[in-house]
């Protein structure tokens, strides 16, 4: 576990990150990387690991996220002020939304903001995606399932679960053909 920083550093840089994104869990990944690689915390390496591991635990990206990192530099103690971090800048806001947003829903200055908003909160979740699939996916056959994955949300509707599952069931038997034919040479 990495001990380079403290507890009021983490709770810093995890609320700063909670502060400035906009759009959820995969939003935060280029902010998170930036942040922890920058200051020596955590290598391009680990991070797709934590990632991949927050996104197969149940719950909240962000919140998976902030635990699994902060966990890696400080152990618990470390896991619980990411969190908190990340979390208390989103929920003071959101907060503050609900008491005063029922005079503001129907202004159009408003409603131009959150519009501008939208296209910056596509490309923080697209960046990331890009740049993983660059540095550990150099072949052209992964380029294309995530193209085609892409395609099959977006324009077909069909859910990340069931693609999930049917790229879990071709690797699990591409894996089963390999080792088969290792072991006949």
């Amino acid at each position: 576990m990495g001990s380079k920083a403290s507890l009021i550093q983490i709770f810093g840089v995890f609320s700063k990150i909670g502060a400035f994104t906009i759009g959820g869990g995969y939003a935060m990944i280029p902010l998170i990387q930036d942040e922890m690689t920058r200051r020596g915390w955590l290598s391009e390496e680990e991070l797709p690991d934590i990632i991949a591991l927050a996104q197969s635990a149940p719950g909240v990206l962000a919140v998976n996220v902030s635990i699994f990192a902060g966990y890696r530099l400080r152990g618990f103690k470390g896991s619980i002020a990411a969190t908190i971090g990340t979390v208390l800048p989103s929920f003071v806001t959101i907060l503050l939304i609900a008491m005063f947003m029922s005079s503001f829903k129907d202004n159009p200055i408003v409603n131009r903001i959150f519009s501008g908003i939208r296209p910056v909160v596509v490309s923080l979740i697209a960046v990331p995606m890009i740049n993983m699939a660059r540095k550990n996916n150099r072949t052209w056959w992964a380029w294309a399932i995530c193209i085609a994955t892409l395609l099959a949300v977006t324009l077909l509707k069909v859910s990340p679960i069931y693609i999930l599952l049917v790229l879990i069931v071709i690797s699990a038997a591409f894996y089963t053909l390999k080792e088969k034919k290792w072991k006949r040479q």
